[in-house]
């Protein structure tokens, strides 16, 4: 079908210089902007939601992270 839209010049000329940098038409690459814009949000649907154990202990931890030599010495006494 065809249209004429009143677009702003930059915003043709980037349009442009972008579908030929990606090797596109102008036509391909508006195409798929509106299909883009015109799909349903990722965000309106179920978003993901990690939900991780809380696992409290009452030992003292074998070794201080914070210490990067004594954490890397207990991995390779683990390995």
């Amino acid at each position: 079908m065809k249209t004429t839209l009143d677009l702003d010049d930059a915003l043709l000329i980037e349009a442009k210089h972008r579908a030929n940098l990606a090797g596109s038409t102008l036509k391909a690459f508006v195409e798929e902007a509106l299909r883009a814009r015109l799909l349903p949000s990722r965000e309106t649907a179920n978003p993901f939601k990690l939900s991780l154990p809380v696992v409290e202990g009452t030992a003292p931890s074998v070794v201080d992270i914070a210490d990067r030599r004594q954490l890397y010495d207990f991995m390779d006494e683990k390995s």
